[in-house]
């Protein structure tokens, strides 16, 4: 195989093969469907290729019109897929401007006035123009990571690749005046070079952005508790430890509220654990409801629960509590006679500067018990008392 030869496949032969691995996992991720647009692009691009070294029975002109009609596709289909996964609005204006304009421009210099190097300055101006736009449209993302301003670099080098070397090229090697020799030449080499390493270096960010994300889910559901979708023991600890050492920081104050349904057992005897698991799915949810964002809500085990809600007083932690007892025994639950009350009784306690996580939770562990003790449905809540000062020392010299 002559080295041109291998050149010319290089591109093909690593386009399909991205393309084959962002099917299979798009094939196991459907709910991201930019992934199929990321497989429609690179099998596009893997086309251009494969039509600007082989012509179709339609011809030379009407193929080399194939292969630039795939490679705009391709583009399209990139850009918008990377936009897509950040939610970006698409800029379809620009992107029919650019798109349009260089496939328009090809065709005139290749039907009307024929122009080898026109056609080269056209498409390459236009796909330098897309890949500029989604540099800029990747900046406006929120929160950008390592990903996303590699993302942007590789986008403006792209623009930069399309539009300064085609220039450079074409001002020093230039004008071509047929595909004689074209494929052998500078400009079709660092053309096949250059996308060759963007392509890849964008599969790769691609690639890398999906595996974090997997990374960040795994992490989150081994954290999360499946049936009432609140953090799990270990989630809610950790968070909750983490939002307690800011709040004692900060000088703010922090309530734990812990909750324990009554009678769970009896219930569950009498009506089966699927009535059982809808009443801790419900009661999940109105905790959820009421905990909004700025709480750490979990599910501790069983039907035991707790919320850390930061800035939070007494009187401010039993309104809270007070409303979620409130709306869930006045509530029916699917699957259970409407006869059938379900309550749930609350343990308060707010922290103290020198207590942990473990301390709170202990302290406000009792409060629910005297809760149950006192009939349940009830909340009771925790004071901690405020060490009384020393004596000043005279008085203490005096009583010696």
């Amino acid at each position: 195989m002559s080295t041109g030869l291998f050149i010319s496949l290089l591109n093909p032969a690593i386009a399909l093969t991205l393309a084959a691995a962002f099917l299979l996992l798009w094939l196991n991720t459907r709910e991201r469907g930019y992934l199929l647009l990321v497989v429609i692009a690179y099998a596009g691009s893997a086309t251009g290729f494969l039509l600007q070294h082989f012509t179709l029975s339609i011809g030379f002109p009407a193929t080399r019109m194939l292969s630039v009609g795939a490679f705009m596709a391709s583009a399209l289909c990139l850009t918008v897929a990377i936009l897509a996964r950040y939610s970006r609005p698409i800029p379809w204006p620009a992107f029919v401007v650019f798109a349009v304009g260089g496939f328009g421009a090809f065709a005139w210099f290749m039907f009307v006035q024929p122009d080898l190097t026109w056609r080269i300055l056209s498409v390459n101006f236009a796909f330098g123009g897309i890949s500029l736009v989604v540099a800029a449209e990747i900046r406006a993302v929120p929160n950008r990571g390592p990903i996303e301003r590699m993302l942007i670099v590789l986008a403006a080098l792209s623009g930069v690749n399309f539009i300064v070397r085609t220039v450079m090229v074409v001002a020093l090697h230039g004008p071509y005046a047929g595909y004689e020799g074209f494929y052998s030449s500078l400009y079709w080499t660092t053309a096949l070079l250059s996308h060759a390493v963007l392509s890849l270096l964008i599969a790769l960010s691609l690639l890398t952005a999906e595996a974090l994300d997997m990374l960040r889910t795994l992490r989150s559901e081994s954290l999360t508790d499946p049936l009432s979708s609140l953090l799990n023991r270990r989630g809610f600890e950790a968070k909750a430890s983490a939002m307690l050492d800011t709040c004692r920081a900060s000088g703010l104050p922090a309530a734990l509220v812990v909750a324990d349904l009554d009678r769970f057992k009896s219930l569950n005897d009498s009506h089966g654990h699927a009535a059982g698991d809808r009443v801790i799915a419900e009661f999940a949810a109105r905790l959820r409801s009421a905990a909004g964002l700025r709480a750490v809500a979990g599910r501790l085990g069983g039907e035991e629960f707790a919320v850390l809600i930061p800035m939070a007083d007494p009187a401010a932690a039993r309104l809270f509590a007070e409303a979620v007892r409130t709306v869930f025994s006045a509530g029916s639950i699917d699957g259970l006679p409407g006869h059938v009350r379900v309550t749930a009784s609350f343990g308060i306690a707010v922290h103290s500067i020198d207590e942990t996580l473990d301390d709170l939770t202990r302290r406000a562990d009792e409060a629910l018990y005297h809760a149950k003790r006192d009939g349940r449905d009830s909340i009771r809540v925790s004071y901690q008392r405020t060490p009384e000062p020393p004596p000043p020392l005279e008085i203490v010299q005096r009583s010696a």
